[in-house]
C-alpha cells in the first residue's frame, strides 16, 4: 500500500511546567498519551521536539535584574558603558537593559537602522531615501532622528523603541544619550567600555571594537555566563536567548541539553521499541514578508538534537526530473521512473543539477522552524511538537511494521 501522506507536524498538549519538573518524563508521556488519545502510531525517525521555554523553566533557570545588575558592575566597575546593537524588543532585551541601566552610571545606546539585526524597524528604508540619509555612513543623533523622522511607532507592538528604552534607562537613575548608526566602532567616539548586544553577528562585532581600541569589552553571552548571586546561567549563551519572566526576573535559555534529548529518545524507545529523534528548539528562522522581522531571536535554533538531525537534507527536485531527465515519460511510467531515481541517488548530492532549488539548510534549521510555527508563542499549549514523516520521499511506501504507542 502507498503512503499517501507526507509530513505531518502535531502541537502536543502538556501540563503546565514548572521548576523541578522531570522534562523528559512529561514530554514522553504527554507524547504517548496524545498518540493513544488521538490514534496515531509513533514510528520509527518520529522527531519529538520540545520548546526551549519549558525546558529552562523545568531546569529553573532564571536570574533577577539585580543578578543581571550586579555581573554588569563586576565587569564594567559601575562606569559608563556603550550598549550597541541590542534588539527592539520588550519580551527580549527590555528587562536586561534594566539590569545594565542598574549597573552602570551612564548608558550610550547605539541602535542600528533603519532596523535592528531581526528586521525590527525604526524608519522605513523609503523614509531614508527621500531624507538622502545614508544609514551605512551616517550617524545620527536622538535629536536629529526625531527632526527627520518623528516618533516612529512599532507597526505590531505600537512602541517608540527609542522612547522606551531612554526610559528604562532613566528610570534606574542611569544617565541616557541615543546615537544611531550601523558602524560599531562610532561608539568608541563615546566610550571605550563596551557591551555588544547583537546576537548573530556579535564575534564580528568584538573582533572590530577590539582591534579599534575598546578597553572594557564583553557581549551578551558573556553576562550571567556563570552564577552570581544564586542565579541561573548559561555557560555558553549567557543573557543570549533570554525571556522576560516577570517584572523584574528573566528566564535564561536552557543548559546542560543534551542529556534531555537523549534521555527522550532513550525512553521512547523503552515503552515503544521506536527509534525516534529529538531535539530542543527555539526561535525558528524565517522572514514575516510584510512586517520584515526575522524570527531568530535566539543564537541558535537548536541547542541540542540527537544525532540524526545532523546534516542537511539530501533531496532531489522532483520537477527538474519531471521537466528534465524524464520529460519524455508520463502516467505510471513517470512516477516509476522517478521513485527509481530517487532510490539510487547518491548519499552526496552538492552540485548536482537534480538537487538544484531543495533548501541548502540545516535538518535542525529546517525542522525547528516548522515546530516553532506549529507550538506558536502564545496560548495553544502545545510546547511538544512530534513530526512525522519528515525523512520520507516520494519512493516511501507505508510502513507495514509499524505499531502503535498503545
Amino acid at each position: 500500500m502507498n503512503r499517501y501522506v507526507g509530513t505531518v507536524s502535531r502541537g502536543i498538549r502538556a501540563p503546565i511546567i514548572r521548576s523541578g519538573d522531570d522534562i523528559v518524563e512529561v514530554v514522553v508521556k504527554s507524547v504517548l498519551d496524545a498518540a493513544k488519545y488521538e490514534n496515531f502510531e509513533i514510528r520509527d525517525k518520529d522527531v519529538v521536539a520540545v520548546t526551549e521555554a519549558v525546558v529552562a523553566r523545568a531546569q529553573g533557570n532564571y536570574a533577577t535584574v539585580d543578578q543581571i545588575a550586579a555581573d554588569i558592575r563586576s565587569k564594567f566597575g559601575g562606569n559608563e558603558i556603550g550598549v550597541i546593537f541590542p534588539i527592539l524588543s520588550r519580551n527580549r532585551f527590555a528587562i536586561c537593559l534594566k539590569g545594565i541601566a542598574r549597573g552602570a552610571k551612564k548608558i550610550t545606546l547605539l541602535l542600528s537602522y533603519p532596523s535592528d539585526e531581526v528586521g525590527n524597524h525604526l524608519v522605513d528604508l523609503d523614509d531614508l531615501d527621500e531624507k538622502g540619509i545614508n544609514p551605512w555612513t551616517d550617524v545620527l543623533t536622538e535629536a536629529e532622528y526625531r527632526r527627520l523622522f518623528g516618533c516612529y511607532k512599532h507597526p505590531f507592538t505600537g512602541i517608540d523603541y527609542i522612547e522606551y528604552y531612554k526610559s528604562i534607562i532613566t528610570n534606574e537613575g542611569c544617565e541616557a544619550e541615543i546615537i544611531l548608526a550601523n558602524d560599531c566602532r562610532v561608539i568608541l567616539d563615546y566610550t571605550r567600555n563596551v557591551l555588544c548586544c547583537d546576537i548573530h553577528s556579535r564575534e564580528r562585532t568584538k573582533r572590530l571594537l577590539k582591534k579599534a581600541g575598546a578597553e572594557t569589552l564583553y557581549s551578551l553571552d558573556e553576562i550571567l555566563s556563570t552564577p552570581v548571586d544564586g542565579s541561573g546561567y548559561n555557560e555558553k549563551y549567557g543573557l543570549l536567548g533570554c525571556n522576560k519572566a516577570t517584572e523584574d526576573t528573566v528566564k535564561l535559555f536552557p543548559r546542560n541539553c543534551q542529556p534531555v534529548v537523549d534521555g527522550i529518545s532513550k525512553r521512547i524507545y523503552e515503552l515503544t521499541g521506536k527509534r525516534v529523534e529529538a531535539m530542543i528548539y527555539g526561535d525558528g528562522a524565517f522572514k514575516d514578508p510584510i512586517g520584515k522581522i526575522w524570527e531568530l531571536a535566539d543564537p541558535v535554533v537548536s541547542p541540542a538534537y540527537t544525532a540524526g538531525l545532523e546534516g542537511q537534507p539530501n533531496e532531489v527536485k522532483l520537477k527538474y526530473l519531471a521537466d528534465n531527465e524524464f520529460a519524455h515519460l508520463k502516467g505510471d511510467e513517470l512516477n516509476e521512473a522517478i521513485t527509481e531515481y530517487i532510490r539510487r541517488k547518491g548519499s552526496n548530492l552538492v552540485g548536482d543539477m537534480s538537487s538544484q532549488g531543495t533548501t541548502p539548510r540545516r535538518l535542525t534549521d529546517l525542522i525547528g522552524s516548522l515546530c516553532d510555527l506549529t507550538s506558536g508563542s502564545g496560548d495553544k499549549g502545545t510546547p511538544i511538537v512530534l513530526v512525522q514523516g519528515y525523512f520520507d520521499n516520494y519512493s516511501s511506501s507505508a510502513d507495514s511494521s509499524s505499531t502503535t504507542s498503545r
